[in-house]
């Protein structure tokens, strides 16, 4: 549910601004890869914290559980700092960087900037729910995602409309909700009675910074990767047209909420397995890894039946543009088929996340996005001239590889992975 409501925030924003016509959403979506490559940092930080708390928790080791959410509030805090300083000063870049027209250059640079003035409390807001998380209280950062995109949606309204200030006003609601974020996952670990440590208790641990580089870097490795990837992917979009390049970024932006609930699976699968590790529990472990696959699968197949179905009308939420929402629509069909795959991707990296074993995760998507994705799509646009739809059947197949991938060590019996799986 939390996975859920965050993608709201961004349907929101995409749906909103749609309404003012394709150069407002091309505005926004254009610097919304370099977005995700920002926010990857976070992204491992919290990774590596959720590994190495929900292991402390599971060993019961309640001392180490404090000492690492001081380690999370100081990574949180250095990492958003220097990003935000980093972001503001380049944004007048980016734009241009990403292939946008002229047109909409001074637009997406404004809203990158705005959306990035409080980036420090996404972090704090990222690292310290994946501190909530891990010693199971899953709740609370829900209902501060519902709370930020109530007060996004409400301020939405009234910024982009009667405010007349259009993406400007979407990118201030935006930057006010991550601040509310933030400051109430402050509070809320502040609060809780396993994450709460006294002021003049505060350290920073070099052997616990260590221990969460040596997990966060190659999921760092993996996002930056992946983000890299999703920039150059998206440029080469960006040059078909800004037609083209709307019906795919809201096409991307529709298919989220459908692909979400393999994420937040990923993470519930993470936890547990680490708690599993922590314990010693290995007949809990697997059993945790077994039902996490079946159920992401499962969920994953009914959402992508959803999706196939609900292809036009979900296009139509956030643009007029007929041609836009027919190509979308288009796109989302094909996607759907191969949403259990993605879903068996995802929740096979969380177990292997919680395993402690985050490099193979870095090699897979490496192999998977550069040698599948980047490879092919640069060769269907500048070579062999097709359309948006062989871009999206590059997609699906880095999809459908990364599954295999991740699949093939808990099938080996040889694997390193299965043999750990299988000690007592």
């Amino acid at each position: 549910m939390e996975e859920v409501l965050a993608t709201l925030l961004q349907y929101v924003d995409t749906a909103m601004v749609g309404q003012l016509g394709e150069q407002a959403t091309a505005s926004v979506s254009i610097t919304t890869n370099v977005t995700w490559l920002v926010n990857s940092v976070s992204g491992a930080v919290g990774t590596a914290i959720l590994v190495l708390i929900s292991k402390a928790a599971g060993a019961g080791d309640d001392k180490q559980v404090k000492k690492l959410s001081q380690q999370a509030l100081f990574l949180a805090l250095a990492s958003g700092v220097l990003l935000e300083i980093l972001s503001l000063i380049l944004c007048p870049y980016i734009p241009v960087w990403m292939g946008a027209e002229p047109a909409i250059r001074n637009q997406a640079s404004c809203y990158f900037f705005i959306i990035s003035v409080p980036l420090v409390f996404r972090y704090v807001s990222t690292v310290l729910g994946a501190s909530l998380r891990a010693v199971q209280d899953t709740k609370t950062p829900m209902l501060i995602s519902l709370a930020a995109n109530g007060l996004n949606i409400v301020l939405n309204y009234f910024l982009i409309y009667p405010a007349n200030l259009g993406v400007d006003g979407a990118a201030i609601a935006s930057a006010v909700s991550y601040a509310l974020s933030g400051i109430l996952m402050f509070v809320s670990c502040r609060k809780n009675r396993q994450l709460c440590w006294k002021l003049r208790e505060f350290s920073v641990d070099r052997k616990l910074l260590a221990e969460c580089a040596d997990v966060g870097m190659p999921v760092l490795g993996t996002s930056m990767v992946s983000c890299f990837g999703y920039v150059v992917f998206a440029g080469l979009v960006s040059g078909m047209g800004t037609t083209v390049f709307a019906a795919h970024s809201i096409a991307v932006t529709a298919e989220t909420i459908f692909y979400v609930p393999g994420y937040g699976l990923r993470s519930a699968a993470s936890t547990l397995i680490g708690n599993a590790r922590g314990g010693g529990n290995m007949k809990r472990l697997k059993t945790v890894g077994i039902l996490s696959v079946l159920l992401t699968v499962a969920v994953m197949c009914a959402s992508g039946l959803v999706l196939f179905f609900g292809a036009h009308l979900l296009m139509s939420l956030f643009t007029p543009s007929r041609p836009v929402v027919d190509l979308g629509a288009e796109m989302l069909r094909l996607v759907a088929l191969s949403e259990p795959f993605f879903g068996l991707m995802v929740v096979l990296e969380g177990i292997f996340y919680g395993l402690g074993r985050t490099r193979y995760s870095f090699i897979v998507e490496t192999v998977g996005m550069w040698c599948v994705r980047i490879l092919f799509t640069f060769l269907c646009v500048r070579y062999w001239g097709l359309g948006l739809r062989a871009v999206w059947y590059c997609m699906i197949a880095d999809n459908l590889c990364k599954a295999v991938f991740f699949a093939v060590p808990f099938l080996t019996k040889r694997s390193r992975v299965r043999q750990w799986l299988g000690r007592s």
